[in-house]
This record gives C-alpha cells, structure tokens and sequence, in this order.
C-alpha cells in the first residue's frame, strides 16, 4: 500500500512534547475530481510539501524530480538524487542535508523535502477495505488490533488506513519501508477524529517522541501522511 478552496485537517494538536500537528500554510489549493489535473504546495512544520495529479500506475519520480528542481532553483535534470540500497530516495552533494519522500495512489502524487531532517511521505486513496481486520490481525500489534475491532464498523476502515499510513511515513522516513516490520511501532489512540500518537517502537527507530506526525484528506477520496524527527547525529 502506498496522498480544495481550503485543506481540512481533520487531527486536532497533541499535548504531547515531540508530537503534534503543525499548521499548513497553504499557497494555493484546487477541489480535483478523479482524472482532473490539480496542484498544491504548503508548509508543514520544516517540510515542503506537494500535492499534485500524477499518472495512475507510472513511478512517481518523473513527476518529484521537476518539482524538487524548481524548489532548489536548479535547472532540468540537474538534481542531485539517487536510491540507496533499499531503494530511498536520497538527495547528494549541495542538497546532502536535505530529506526526500513521495507516495502515489490513484491519480494523485504526495511530495515531501526538508533540511536536516528524516523524512517520509504516504497517501492512500479511500475505498472499502473488507479485510481491514484480517490486515491488521497480520501486521499490527495486538493493542492496535484489539482498537480497531472494538470500533463501529463504519469508523473501522478509515481508522485502519490512518493507523497504515502513519505506520509506513514512519517506516519510509526511517529508510527500511514496511519491510522493517510494521508490528515494530505502535499508534493510538485509534479513532475517527482523534490524532494518532506514536507511544511505542523498536529501538532502531529512536524514541517516539523523536518523532512528528501530520496526517490530513487534502481531497475527499484521499489521505495523507509525513512523518518526520530530526537527522541523528553521524
């Protein structure tokens, strides 16, 4: 799994120190319909982010590499940017402290890049997920299941992919992807209008108030998550 007149942020701000979500200054913002071509940018935290059409199917670079260079005011095909061996995106040379990550689902591309910083991307197109319960039975922890089943079934599947898209902005910021385990990491609490918190995760991923989450539906039929924490030392 893999992001309007104005941005519904539909989390409210966390107490808590480390966590919490951050005000979007918003430049400018369209209501897209399936296949309508849109675009926006705004700030979130010490992030810039895009949201913008993209091709369904097709690999979300053509689409960042352009806007990654307008950003950095480099010319075409000049961007400094290359995978590494797990396949993240990492910006070289000049834009070395700079963090970079995209996600793409159904016709519409999640772009994120800031200084010194870790960062990850992920947006889902909404639609029914009947197995959302087995899924989670899989791949989350026992906590987050036991949640999930305990919420309206018409609250379940919304709540199952914001727990899904939290889980791999972290993963994607950390570098390993959903291959390093989503069970590792632990969000609640879980709920249609409540803002998830990190409360628990492997060691490798640092402590979990290192890390920030934001998560929105820049458009009805999508949600999107960035997740981020400062670049450790070394």
């Amino acid at each position: 799994m893999h992001f309007r007149p104005a941005v519904r942020d539909s989390l409210h701000a966390q107490g808590q120190a480390g966590q919490r979500n951050c005000v979007q200054h918003v430049r400018r913002l369209h209501m897209p319909e399936p296949n309508e071509i849109f675009f926006a940018e705004h700030h979130i935290g010490p992030l810039q982010v895009w949201w913008t059409s993209h091709p369904a199917r097709l690999s979300g670079e053509p689409t960042a590499r352009p806007l990654l260079e307008s950003w950095f005011h480099l010319p075409p095909g000049a961007l400094p940017l290359r995978r590494d061996m797990r396949g993240k995106p990492r910006l070289e040379g000049a834009l070395q402290h700079h963090d970079v990550s995209w996600s793409h689902s159904g016709d519409a591309l999640l772009l994120a890049t800031g200084p010194e910083v870790e960062v990850g991307a992920d947006i889902e197109r909404l639609r029914p997920r009947p197995r959302a319960l087995e899924l989670a039975t899989r791949f989350f922890t026992q906590a987050e299941t036991d949640a999930l089943q305990a919420l309206p079934e018409g609250d379940r599947h919304l709540a199952f992919l914001r727990l899904w898209c939290a889980k791999e902005a972290v993963l994607k910021a950390h570098g390993h992807g959903i291959s390093f385990g989503l069970q590792r990491l632990e969000f609640a609490p879980l709920g249609a209008d409540t803002a998830l918190q990190l409360i628990a995760c492997d060691p490798q991923l640092g402590a979990p108030n290192d890390w920030m989450l934001h998560q929105w539906q820049p458009h009805p039929q999508y949600l999107a998550a960035v997740a981020w924490r400062a670049r450790p030392a070394g």
